[in-house]
């Protein structure tokens, strides 16, 4: 089934799944600076799904939309399985991850060892397919270890799209799985941008997109004369505003919200709600604390939220005080 327009805008600009990070409070938080950034799910296992707490994991709020269910798993009947449940629990899109490199993802024989096998992925994807009518994607590395990623990769790429896949996500790095920790993963493997620019015109009608080190809107939109959506992770996490800027820039906008402080005072209504139901405050405001970065007063607006708010009497007003501290017009004047 061919992916409608509505779901290709939305993948213009995306933010990464990053486990720990891309929680359902941290997409809250992204939504609403971004009302149209496609958001991805922390990686969630097939197994975690089948035989864990499925409302907890499947959970979101319904502002979150467009999003994402990422799954990590290698058995096409556990992730056919896995992706009715995202469908039934309303999610936009299905990925598989292929790209993941901690020994943890390795041993379960799923994340980036899956470039290794692009056989039993394409049975993922089919099985998936057959499943669910929502798009199913994958994201993959260009390569893992000793493999030469002129090769590897438009072989698993062809058996990926033949076997249903309606997008690839391409992190433009190998995956040294044996000598490299996941965090030198992100960093120390050379990007290869041509290299997926070589296969966007090897492969021009399958939707692709292209991740790692993107760190501002003009090299993202340098990016999207060639390929078909930039996926952008840590610089999104750690600079939230970067999502104001790309709506602007990349997804029509104009903003929502243009301030950090903007962004504090729309999200109070969420944090009071979640704290009603027993949410700790810390929980949301953990992932706010680069809303005022490269900012006047961001050192006390971030031990503010970051310490302050683990008070078990904090309340609402503490952001408020945050908020004062940031000379926030600073931002306006140097845009």
């Amino acid at each position: 089934m061919a992916i409608g327009q509505e779901f290709r805008n939305s993948t213009r600009f995306s933010v990464a799944p990053m486990m720990d990070w891309t929680d359902r409070h941290c997409r809250m938080l992204h939504r609403l600076i971004s009302p149209h950034a496609l958001l991805y799910t922390e990686m969630v296992t097939t197994g975690a799904l089948i035989h864990g707490p499925r409302d907890k994991l499947l959970r979101y709020s319904a502002e979150e939309h467009p999003l994402a269910l990422q799954l990590g798993g290698s058995d096409p009947a556990d992730l056919a399985l896995c992706a009715q449940m995202g469908e039934d629990a309303g999610f936009d899109e299905i990925n598989l991850n292929c790209g993941c490199p901690s020994d943890r993802v390795q041993n379960g024989r799923f994340g980036a060892c899956l470039m290794r096998e692009p056989a039993l992925v394409a049975e993922c994807v089919a099985a998936m397919k057959r499943t669910v009518d929502i798009p199913v994607t994958v994201k993959c590395r260009i390569g893992v270890d000793d493999q030469d990623p002129e090769t590897v990769l438009p072989d698993f790429i062809t058996k990926v799209r033949d076997a249903g896949a309606d997008l690839i996500i391409i992190h433009a790095r190998k995956a040294w799985l044996q000598g490299l920790s996941p965090k030198q993963n992100r960093d120390v493997p050379p990007l290869d941008y041509d290299l997926v620019h070589r296969m966007k015109a090897r492969f021009p009608g399958l939707p692709l997109v292209i991740n790692g080190g993107l760190t501002d809107i003009g090299t993202c939109l340098d990016q999207l004369e060639v390929v078909d959506g930039v996926m952008v992770g840590r610089e999104a996490y750690h600079r939230p505003m970067m999502l104001a800027e790309a709506e602007d820039r990349i997804l029509g906008g104009p903003p929502p919200l243009t301030t950090g402080g903007d962004v504090v005072e729309a999200i109070i209504p969420y944090i009071e709600r979640e704290m009603a139901s027993g949410t700790p405050m810390t929980w949301i405001t953990r992932h706010m604390l680069g809303l005022a970065n490269g900012l006047p007063g961001a050192k006390r607006f971030r031990r503010t939220l970051g310490e302050d708010t683990r008070n078990p009497d904090a309340d609402v007003s503490l952001l408020r005080a945050a908020v004062s501290m940031v000379h926030w017009q600073h931002a306006a004047e140097a845009a």
